[in-house]
């Protein structure tokens, strides 16, 4: 039986061209913008903030407070809560948006993918049943039904026990 196969036309032309490098790394300056709109929550060591480039809604992003590249270089606490915020991210998403499923990985290096390829973050990206359609290969489009801002006050109510 032959594997089913991912075939994502729309990702090339962002696959080949140079992204030109911030002055700042975004999850640093999130750590420290106390107004951040898309920031879900923030932890001791590590937070939630919604990807600003989501490939689904609620696309959440789990970030260590400190600038490290690889999970290696992070403390035994900072992994703990990495990984606990893994936990509260699905439980929010499951509750807020009423997701089914979810990807949830690390794209680690540049040639792996890694947008910000200096600061490790975790991607969570909530999934339901039927949710890719021919939208997104006829149309070279990704349908996000809901503003970023509302989607991160709703995950944000959940966070903190409000939905």
């Amino acid at each position: 039986m032959a594997a089913d196969q991912l075939w994502a036309p729309w990702r090339l032309p962002y696959v080949r061209r140079q992204q030109p490098q911030p002055d700042r790394c975004v999850f640093c300056a999130a750590r420290e913008e106390a107004d951040n709109p898309l920031v879900v929550w923030r932890g001791r060591r590590a937070s939630v903030i919604l990807n600003a480039y989501p490939y689904a809604p609620g696309h959440m992003l789990i970030f260590p407070h400190r600038h490290v590249a690889e999970p290696e270089h992070l403390d035994r606490d900072e992994q703990l809560e990495v990984w606990e915020l893994l936990v509260r991210s699905i439980a929010a998403a499951r509750s807020a948006l009423n997701a089914d499923g979810f990807n949830a990985g690390l794209n680690l290096g540049k040639v792996a993918g890694a947008g910000i390829p200096g600061h490790i973050h975790l991607h969570v990206v909530p999934r339901w049943e039927g949710d890719k359609n021919f939208i997104a290969v006829l149309a070279d489009t990704h349908v996000i039904s809901q503003a970023l801002e509302e989607t991160a006050e709703t995950l944000r109510a959940a966070f903190t026990g409000g939905s």
